[in-house]
């Protein structure tokens, strides 16, 4: 089968890992399979662009595609003319622009199918497909009648438990007991306030804990200018942005991991990071983190935030499987109508 995802970002950010993650899978079962993304824009300089990631992964399709939100009249209709012509089975759109722009020049013959990686691209507009993919289970309910199929997150085989966590904080330098952690840009959706809030409180509990919030973004002077109030001044640490092996010590350091507010990606895809590396979960009621939550925060308040974090349950889960999920989506490309 040859696969064509379109995937109009410039970051390795939000649903991106998700997208390269199953067309590796999808290409180690067999298949023919790359990734067109946005040449225009600049990648943010809070995130990780995307297409040297992909190069390296033999996966970044040089198809000629602009695919840009940015692109004018003329790039869209080249990227139209570039689409029409290419000898593709199945085109799998990740974006609204993505989607969009397949309706107006999907090949002839080709299989289209969406995935939906967050509520806000469900809405009455939505264009058409021959099948389509969803973070939830309450979400494929809302496209009942439609070919759906729930898609989790896909994980790189280097989340695992490290054998000796307090020397990992050691050699991070942020040795603690516990060391919690928040990982996301810093943003309002992921609720960071409330976060430090709910630390504030904990440390009456836990007096050794630590905070880590690992991540930049536009919130970060606030934050920071919070966590110089006496109550917090020198328990929260600022990692900064961090990225492939760097990323992955950081969470594996970590003994518990708040998730307070999802983005753009609905898979709940850093819990399932954190339940991984053997991290104890914390996260609201929201996308799929329930399915990899250990406690669930059942309001937006500090004291709800500690309750859950001093439970101290863990529960059982099972591992995720890439070629597993690849296998499934491709099921749905075959339901859809794509050669097997």
């Amino acid at each position: 089968m040859r696969i064509l995802h379109l995937l109009a970002s410039p970051a390795y950010s939000g649903p991106a890992e998700n997208v390269a993650f199953l067309a590796q899978a999808q290409r180690e079962l067999g298949h023919a399979v790359t990734i067109a993304v946005d040449r225009k824009r600049p990648g943010p300089p809070n995130e990780e662009p995307i297409v040297p990631r992909l190069q390296a992964l033999g996966l970044l399709d040089e198809g000629g595609l602009e695919l840009s939100v940015k692109s004018t009249p003329r790039g869209l209709w080249r990227d139209a003319r570039a689409l029409r012509r290419r000898p593709v089975d199945v085109v799998h759109a990740h974006f609204t622009h993505d989607h969009l722009l397949a309706r107006w020049a999907r090949p002839k013959r080709t299989v289209l199918v969406r995935s939906l990686h967050a509520p806000r691209s469900l809405r009455w507009s939505l264009p058409a497909a021959d099948g389509y993919t969803v973070p939830t289970g309450e979400l494929a309910h809302r496209l009942s009648g439609r070919r759906v199929q729930v898609l989790g997150p896909l994980l790189d085989p280097a989340f695992r438990p490290v054998a000796d966590r307090p020397a990992q904080q050691r050699a991070l330098g942020v040795e603690a007991r516990p060391l919690i952690g928040m990982v996301s840009n810093l943003q309002p959706s992921r609720r960071h306030l409330l976060g430090l809030e709910a630390f504030s409180r904990l440390l009456r509990e836990q007096p050794g804990a630590r905070l880590a919030l690992i991540g930049e973004g536009p919130l970060e002077a606030e934050l920071r200018a919070r966590s110089s109030a006496a109550d917090l001044q020198g328990r929260v640490h600022f990692a900064g942005y961090q990225e492939g092996p760097a990323f992955v010590r950081w969470l594996q350091a970590l003994d518990e991991v708040w998730v307070l507010g999802l983005g753009n990606d609905w898979s709940g895809r850093a819990a399932a990071q954190a339940r991984a590396c053997g991290v104890r979960v914390v996260a609201v009621r929201e996308g799929a983190l329930e399915q990899f939550a250990d406690a669930l925060v059942e309001e937006s308040e500090p004291d709800a935030v500690v309750r859950a974090s001093l439970g101290g349950a863990r529960r059982a889960g099972e591992g995720i499987d890439n070629r597993v999920v690849a296998a499934e989506v491709l099921a749905l490309y075959a339901a859809a109508g794509a050669p097997r």
